[in-house]
């Protein structure tokens, strides 16, 4: 057991909390505040960063990472599993392949896009089915209980959710490689900063940590069309606009898939689920457990009509 995990989250570039992720969101804040003191005392109150609802997510953050270690991580299937598979099973189809058109710098970069084009896609049906399908929702309104943002809210998510999201990346990614390793053979790479893909890596600098917290910046109208700012993720978290902003990276796919809302469309943000049901999410146990017993209670009441 590694004793030290919550400082593998602030040493590590895969994690959202990686120290230089929040130490852009903290200078863009500063930033932000310069020209816009709306809001600031807000940001810099013990009321917000002391508030019950965030409490909830530092110590829930600590439980549920070793949920994830001990219990999530044995049984998901992984990328290189699934790249395995669909090289494979194209090399059975097709017979062998040689690439003589690309060139090595080509098929990284297209390996580099593809690797973040079919994950972001991915991340976007995935997180819709998780409002729309209501046997989801019950699972992924743990991170919609949230009253106040801050980064750590980020890691509010059950465990399903957290296992839905670990078998998306493994398929995602599993298929990209696969494709890309019968194509253009093993030795493909893609172009990084620390290790993290150099699309990721550049959204994550620009905020990534202020989708969670009170700081309203906007990308402006232009640029919201194409991609998610934290005041748009913001706006999905506002109660009235849940079905909005689906998006990780990319607002594309809201753009096309008609879920799209602009910063300057909403005024007033209300962060957190109707009052009666934010009774039902005030500790540990119940972030776990709630969802599996509000989905016992309906089936039972759906039993009994049908009697």
């Amino acid at each position: 057991m590694n004793d030290l995990f919550a400082l593998e989250y602030i040493i590590n570039p895969n994690k959202r909390i990686f120290w230089v992720y929040i130490f852009t969101a903290i200078a863009i804040s500063i930033i932000y505040y310069y020209y816009n003191s709306r809001g600031k005392r807000v940001i810099l109150s013990s009321k917000l960063w002391l508030h019950p609802s965030a409490k909830l997510d530092y110590y829930y953050f600590f439980i549920s990472y070793f949920i994830k270690v001990f219990m999530l991580i044995p049984i998901v299937i992984s990328a290189k599993s699934i790249a395995f598979l669909v090289n494979k099973q194209l090399y059975l189809q097709f017979d062998y392949y040689e690439n003589t058109y690309f060139s090595y710098e080509v098929v990284i970069l297209m390996y580099t896009i593809s690797l973040f084009i079919v994950s972001d896609f991915s991340r976007y049906w995935l997180h819709r089915f998780l409002h729309t399908i209501p046997f989801l929702w019950e699972f992924h309104k743990v991170h919609h209980s949230a009253k106040v943002l801050t980064p750590i809210t980020f890691y509010r998510v059950h465990p399903i959710e957290n296992l839905l999201f670990g078998l998306r990346y493994s398929l995602s990614i599993g298929l990209v490689t696969g494709v890309f390793v019968y194509f253009f053979g093993a030795m493909i790479d893609i172009y990084s900063v620390l290790g993290v893909n150099i699309i990721v890596f550049v959204f994550s600098i620009l905020g990534s940590n202020l989708r969670h917290s009170h700081v309203p910046f906007s990308f402006g109208q232009r640029i919201e069309k194409w991609f998610i700012s934290p005041k748009q993720h913001q706006i999905h978290h506002s109660r009235n606009f849940f079905n909005k902003n689906y998006g990780g990276t990319l607002a594309l796919w809201d753009r096309v898939f008609g879920t799209l809302k602009l910063s300057k469309e909403v005024k007033v943000l209300k962060f957190g689920l109707r009052r009666n049901q934010m009774n039902e999410y005030k500790s540990i146990f119940d972030l776990v457990f709630k969802p599996f017993k509000l989905l016992a209670v309906k089936n039972i009441k759906n039993i009994k009509k049908g009697n």
